[in-house]
């Protein structure tokens, strides 16, 4: 979904590890958060990764069908495993180039994908093209530069260790992942009634090395700078993590995440 090679997201396993455990909260705030759109609706879900916002999407709106849009064969076979529902079909296809039809779809919904597309207002008519008149066009960012608290840990104290690891920061890379850059976006995109809301999640890890080794394995931004270290390198930046953090009695380690939520619609 990107340029940059360590922006891989290919192994579904490893991404539930990473963050695919934290999106699926995320997805139900933000359905709880979204206008109701009345049961027996057709919905789209672009980007939909291992099926957290499609599951979702069938467990609160009521809708006749869910069709997600996934380039990632592991992720959609996962999204497949995951969403045992009649109503759920997952298409091969990216944001550019949807596989559907001119207003196929009351709502179109997009989670944790928007900043990683090569051209985000070439998504967003690419939703608007596959969704009705007058219909809905919603989803979620992470908050990379403050609020999604488990990697800006990994990002600032992989900076202090190597300044040139600013060039993958998320916080730094996606501009579009605050509210007022995404305000912009979403109207030049001729959506109306736009709204922004953050949606906030706990993510509360037993201890230091179940936060640490899900950026081991390779899915993202982070966890693509991680496994290009030295081993020694490596091994110093998880020594800096760890005296980062600060743990609770148990020996927890208590996070948050938040995202930025958006919807507007299409003009009828």
């Amino acid at each position: 979904m990107s340029d940059h090679a360590a922006d891989a997201w290919e192994i579904a396993e490893a991404y539930e590890r990473y963050v695919g455990r934290w999106s699926r909260p995320v997805a139900s705030k933000f359905l709880q958060w979204l206008p109701p759109g009345g049961a027996g609706a057709a919905w789209c879900d672009v980007g939909c990764g291992t099926g957290a916002l499609a599951h979702a999407v069938l467990v609160a709106a009521e809708p006749a069908r869910v069709v997600g849009v996934e380039p990632s064969e592991g992720f959609a076979a996962a999204a497949r495993t995951a969403v045992d529902d009649p109503r759920f079909e997952v298409r091969p296809g990216t944001a550019a180039a949807l596989p559907a039809g001119d207003g196929e779809f009351d709502h179109v919904v997009s989670g944790l994908v928007l900043n990683f597309l090569p051209d985000p207002l070439e998504g967003l008519a690419e939703m608007r093209r596959v969704t009705r008149s007058g219909g809905t066009i919603g989803g979620y960012v992470w908050d990379y530069a403050e609020g999604m608290e488990m990697i800006r840990a990994f990002w600032d104290a992989a900076v202090d260790l190597d300044e040139t690891a600013r060039d993958l920061d998320e916080g730094v890379r996606f501009p579009l992942c605050r509210p007022g850059p995404l305000h912009d976006l979403l109207a030049s995109a001729g959506l109306t009634g736009v709204r922004i809301e953050s949606l906030e999640v706990p993510t509360v890890f037993a201890d230091f090395d179940d936060f640490w080794a899900p950026f081991l394995g390779g899915q993202g931004p982070a966890p693509g700078y991680c496994l290009s270290l030295p081993a020694g390198r490596r091994a110093e930046l998880r020594a800096a993590l760890d005296a980062r953090l600060r743990r609770d009695g148990a020996g927890r380690i208590a996070l948050t995440a938040r995202s930025w939520a958006f919807h507007g619609s299409v003009p009828g």
